[in-house]
């Protein structure tokens, strides 16, 4: 959005709500990356909203796979059969979790409230 977009955004819309949509709302708009009042507009304007994956957590599973990948061949001479397979294990975990992580972007709207 461009400088000249902002500044012609003078008029403020109030809206009242209770803590649990307030609550909802807020969630919406973090889960998309958007502010409240970006995520207002979009919605009552019937804009797309997409929520971001969670790149942080994926990045986090391959540096923890890495760091076990290199643990298990620094540990090659004093390996044991049930070490080897504890390494194994961990390994084979955290592809799974990665693999598990939807990298799919869903609408916003899509997201259930607790």
């Amino acid at each position: 959005m461009s400088k000249s977009e902002k500044r012609q955004r003078e008029k403020l819309v109030k809206c009242r709500c209770n803590d649990a949509e307030y609550q909802s709302i807020n969630k919406k708009a973090a889960a998309a990356g958007l502010t409240m009042s970006e995520y207002l507009r979009r919605s009552a304007l019937n804009r797309r909203i997409m929520v971001r994956t969670d790149i942080r957590m994926m990045n986090e599973l391959k540096s923890l796979g890495g760091l076990q990948k290199h643990l298990y061949s620094q540990m090659q001479e004093t390996m044991t059969t049930a070490l080897s397979r504890q390494y194994s294990e961990v390994l084979s975990s955290i592809v799974t979790a990665i693999n598990l992580l939807d990298m799919t972007p869903i609408p916003a709207e899509d997201i259930k409230d607790r």
